[in-house]
C-alpha cells in the first residue's frame, strides 16, 4: 500500500513570484510530496515592463508600510484548506493552527520594514512558536547572518541548497569557443565587465565568440556593436535562453556582484560549463576554484555583496577584469583543463553537493520531522 502523499501549501509574499527556486522545487518535487497554490508559479520573469513595474511597486509598499507600521515582519497568512503543513516561500506564517517551515535567501526577507529592535522582537515572536518547525537557508552564509540577529533560534536554522534538476537542454555541436553571460540586472551583475573581457579575447583568439543576454544600456550596446564576433540579445524567456545560449555556452563569464546566491552558476555547470567569477559574498559555496571554476579575489568583498562602480577605469574594475580575462584565457587555450573543469562541473551538481536526489531527500525529511 502506498504511503499517503505529505500535502505542502505554497505561502509566497507576493502575487507574483519571481525565483527560479519554486519552480524547480515543483519540476523535481521531493518523493511523496505534494504541492498546493501552485498555479501563478511562473519562475523568473522575463518581461522587463512588468518585471520593473513590479520591483517599483513592490519599493512603494516597504516605504508605505515602514511610514505606518514601522515594525511589521514580513508574516502572511496562509487560507485555511486540505494541506498539513505551509512552506513559507521567501516569508513567515501567521498560522497558529499549522506547522511551517520557511526557506530565506537573505536573512532580510523576515521583515517587511527596516531592521529595527522592535521589529526584531515581533519577528521572534514569530519564529519562537511551536509551530514553526524550521528555517531553511540558503547558504551557511545567510545562516550565519540569521542567527546573528535570532541566535535563540539556532536549533531550528538549517542549510539546504536550492534544488536545481536536470535541464531540459540539448547541447549543440560547434566549431568555435562560446564564452557567455545572462543576467537581467547589467550592471550589478557584472556584466559590463563580462562583456569588456569578451571583447578582448574575441579580438585575441579567432576561434572565440561572445553571447550577452541583458538588458544592456543603449550606449554600450553601441560601444561593443562594431565587435561582430559578440552577439547581444535582450532578456529573454528561460526556454529560450536555453535553446539559443546555454546550448552552445562552453565559460560562463559571470561577476555576480549583487548576488545573494545566483541560480545561474549551478545552472550552467549541470550543463558541464565551468565558470570565472568573482569571489563575491557566498561564491566559494557554490564554485570550487581550480576544480570546476575559478574566482578573482578582490578587496572590495569584506564578507557581503559588492559594490562596484559602473566603470572600467577604475583600479578595482580595473584588476577584475584583467583576472577575469586571464582565467578565462587559460582555460581557452587548454582544452584539456577545459575539459576537466566541465567534466567536474558536472558532476557537482549530478551527484555532489547539489545533487537533486541529496536535497530531495533532506528536503522530505523536513516536512516530515515537520509534522510529528
Amino acid at each position: 500500500m502506498n504511503e499517503e502523499k505529505i500535502k505542502v501549501y505554497l505561502q509566497y509574499p507576493w502575487k507574483f513570484p519571481d525565483s527560479p527556486y519554486y519552480k524547480y522545487l515543483l519540476q523535481d518535487s521531493p518523493e511523496g510530496i505534494e504541492y498546493l497554490n501552485t498555479k501563478k508559479q511562473k519562475g523568473v520573469i522575463t518581461n522587463q515592463r512588468f518585471f520593473w513595474f513590479s520591483n517599483f511597486l513592490k519599493k512603494v509598499i516597504r516605504k508605505s508600510i515602514n511610514l505606518i507600521y514601522p515594525a511589521m515582519p514580513n508574516a502572511h497568512k496562509s487560507p485555511k484548506g486540505n494541506y498539513d503543513l505551509i512552506h513559507c516561500a521567501h516569508c513567515l506564517s501567521k498560522n497558529k493552527d499549522k506547522p511551517w517551515i520557511a526557506d530565506i535567501e537573505f536573512s532580510s526577507q523576515v521583515w517587511v520594514t527596516l531592521n529595527k529592535p522592535k521589529n526584531r522582537e515581533n519577528v521572534k515572536r514569530i519564529l519562537r512558536r511551536n509551530n514553526c518547525k524550521k528555517i531553511i537557508t540558503w547558504t551557511k552564509k545567510m545562516k550565519k547572518e540569521l542567527l546573528e540577529s535570532f541566535p535563540e533560534i539556532k536549533s531550528k536554522v538549517e542549510v539546504v541548497f536550492p534544488l536545481i534538476p536536470k535541464l531540459n537542454v540539448k547541447r549543440k555541436k560547434h566549431k568555435e569557443i562560446n564564452l557567455f553571460f545572462a543576467a537581467r540586472y547589467f550592471y550589478s551583475k557584472g556584466g559590463l565587465h563580462a562583456l569588456e573581457v569578451m571583447d578582448r579575447l574575441t579580438k585575441k583568439y579567432e576561434n572565440v565568440k561572445g553571447i550577452l543576454v541583458s538588458e544592456i544600456p543603449k550606449e554600450i550596446k553601441n560601444k561593443y556593436s562594431k565587435n561582430k564576433k559578440i552577439k547581444i540579445f535582450n532578456l529573454m524567456p528561460q526556454e529560450e535562453l536555453f535553446e539559443k545560449v546555454y546550448s552552445i555556452g562552453d565559460i560562463f563569464i559571470y561577476p555576480g556582484y549583487s548576488d545573494s546566491f545566483g541560480f545561474a552558476i549551478p545552472e550552467v555547470m549541470g550543463l558541464g560549463v565551468p565558470v570565472v567569477s568573482v569571489d563575491t559574498s557566498t561564491r566559494k559555496e557554490i564554485l570550487s576554484e581550480g576544480k570546476n571554476g575559478f574566482m578573482i579575489s578582490t578587496k572590495l568583498n569584506q564578507g557581503g555583496l559588492i559594490k562596484i562602480s559602473n566603470s572600467l577605469n577604475d583600479p578595482e574594475s580595473k584588476k577584475i577584469i584583467k583576472g577575469l580575462e586571464n582565467k578565462t584565457s587559460k582555460l581557452i587555450k587548454n582544452k584539456k583543463l577545459l575539459w576537466k573543469f566541465s567534466k567536474n562541473a558536472k558532476k557537482e551538481i549530478s551527484s555532489g553537493k547539489f545533487s537533486p536526489k541529496k536535497i530531495k531527500k533532506k528536503m522530505r525529511r523536513i516536512y516530515s520531522e515537520a509534522l510529528k
